[in-house]
């Protein structure tokens, strides 16, 4: 739950923000657990945190991997936020993200808000913002945690919410209703946003491009500090902002700068956004070469230590392959060949894992049938794998 009784208002001189998201405790990636690495980054975090004192830290969902985390990861995460929240006295912000089981995330909050830890879960008719004060006056912050249509639509009482967009458009036109004149407004949420650009860490909220939301569903409010895509980058306004992952959770986000936002924000509501780089205790990277040449190179290489996909262009056999690799990078993770995958100059064949479960059945369908799925039969694939889906984050 995330209500309050009376929402407490802190006092402060100056209104500045730590805008995290994407947190993924309990990481496992190709049989690595990536817990380790994941705790020295939330040192980094808050050391961060205890140098600048910002007035809120804002964590926008995706706090776990699974809605069921691993006991290590539960400690990790309240070993951190005592830290900020009682160590530092700064006041967090948290929301479920379609990873995280929103009831087990908020588990005490009730309590915890007392402590000035807002933990929300579960979608709320009521949304209860988090008031915060400076010189120029009040400042509302309002967590939005991630929830599928169905239950914003039961929430809301709502029949017309079919989708993503209509969902959220709903519950920030509830929060305009109520949100007093002349307060400046910061809204928490964990979406996919039209025009970002995506990683294939993430997984898809809906099938077929259901899920996403136009930016203008957040005209008028002050910040708005998402959460979902794992690249830092704005979403249609610099008022709209993805912090990013704390970490790189796949290949793909090799050449990816993970980073905090400190988000300042003036009396006017005027917004000033500085990205503040992370340091990883392994980067995450893609070496190339022939395998020899890769081998020899590594004893000059600093980081010899990192998370490694050696992308080969060897044609021929090879022996022990990853055992070698090893030898020079002790944490190499994959190897892929793509000069083996003969698709004309050495590209590489699409790798299946990158590729949605429905395009895969629809490629099935045509090769088996000789015709193409059609418009209801489309339709009908993309509930199923909805659904599936919507079993899997619930399993």
């Amino acid at each position: 739950m995330c209500e309050t009784a009376a929402p407490a208002i802190l006092s402060v001189i100056a209104m500045r923000f730590l805008h995290t998201a994407d947190w993924h405790l309990g990481r496992v990636y190709h049989g690595v657990s990536l817990l380790e690495d994941q705790a020295h980054v939330l040192r980094e975090f808050v050391r961060i945190a205890a140098e600048l004192r910002p007035d809120a830290i804002l964590i926008a969902g995706d706090i776990y991997d699974r809605s069921v985390p691993p006991a290590d990861a539960v400690r990790l995460l309240d070993e951190v936020l005592t830290e900020l929240v009682s160590g530092l006295g700064i006041a967090v912000v948290v929301i479920a993200g379609n990873h995280d089981g929103p009831d087990r995330l908020a588990f005490g909050s009730s309590l915890l808000t007392r402590a000035g830890l807002t933990v929300c879960g579960p979608v709320s008719a009521q949304v209860q913002p988090l008031m915060l004060r400076d010189a120029d006056g009040e400042v509302a912050v309002y967590p939005l945690p991630y929830a599928e249509p169905a239950l914003v639509r039961t929430a809301l009482g709502d029949d017309t919410i079919h989708d993503h967009h209509a969902a959220l458009a709903a519950q920030l036109g509830a929060i305009r209703a109520s949100h007093p004149e002349g307060v400046r407004a910061v809204v928490v949420a964990h979406a996919f946003v039209l025009g970002g650009s995506e990683s294939e860490s993430e997984r898809p909220l809906t099938v077929g491009g259901t899920g996403a939301v136009d930016a203008s569903v957040f005209d008028g409010f002050d910040y708005v500090a998402l959460g979902h895509l794992h690249r830092p980058q704005r979403a249609g306004s610099d008022l709209v902002q993805y912090s990013g992952s704390l970490l790189k959770y796949s290949f793909a986000e090799a050449g990816h700068l993970k980073s905090v936002n400190l988000v300042e924000l003036d009396g006017a509501g005027q917004c000033r956004v500085e990205q503040i780089a992370l340091k990883p205790r392994r980067d995450l990277r893609i070496v190339e070469g022939t395998l020899e040449d890769i081998v020899a190179a590594a004893a000059d290489d600093p980081g010899r230590a990192d998370y490694v996909l050696a992308r080969l262009s060897d044609s021929g056999a090879l022996l022990d392959a990853m055992g070698k690799l090893r030898s020079a990078y002790p944490n190499a993770l994959a190897i892929e060949r793509p000069a083996l995958h003969g698709e004309g100059e050495g590209r590489a064949a699409e790798d299946h894992r990158r590729v949605r479960i429905d395009t895969l059945f629809a490629g099935f369908y045509t090769e088996m049938t000789g015709q193409t799925l059609d418009e209801a039969g489309s339709a009908v694939l993309a509930r199923i794998v909805d659904e599936l889906e919507h079993e899997g984050r619930h399993a």
